[in-house]
């Protein structure tokens, strides 16, 4: 059955998520993606290595934008995702996320999106750009 999906157009802009991740979230989301990297859980090798703190793993917050997007426009509709980190998110840093809509193909159904992950001063730590089924329709 299709997933009924929102009519959006270019210019059209999502609802922004927030959210500040904790030290438990990098731990947790080690567990389940298997990714033990020291510098995300370990404070003392992360200060050891030159960085003030332990700090988020990329591809949680390359999720947490991912999510923004599907939380918008419906949980099936990315057919492509792709993310430039840029900024390392500490422990407690509050973030936002920033979507919006940059082009329409109506004969495939899909529209071009544009995406970032923001933290509280502002900087884009994660810069990102998908396509998205929208309309009901499945190219």
């Amino acid at each position: 059955m299709p997933t009924s999906r929102p009519a959006v157009r270019v210019g059209d802009e999502a609802v922004p998520t927030e959210i500040a991740l904790s030290r438990t979230d990098f731990v947790r989301y080690a567990g389940v993606s298997g990714d033990f990297n020291p510098m995300h859980h370990d404070e003392t090798k992360a200060v050891a290595a030159g960085m003030p703190s332990v700090f988020a793993p990329g591809m949680l917050n390359a999720g947490i934008l991912a999510s923004a997007v599907t939380d918008w426009l419906g949980p099936d509709c990315l057919t492509r995702f792709a993310v430039r980190f840029t900024k390392q998110v500490w422990p407690g840093v509050p973030l936002s996320t920033r979507v919006v809509v940059v082009g329409a193909d109506e004969a495939s159904g899909t529209v071009e999106v544009s995406c970032q992950l923001v933290d509280s001063d502002g900087n884009i730590v994660v810069q990102g750009q998908a396509t998205a089924r929208v309309g009901g329709r499945r190219p």
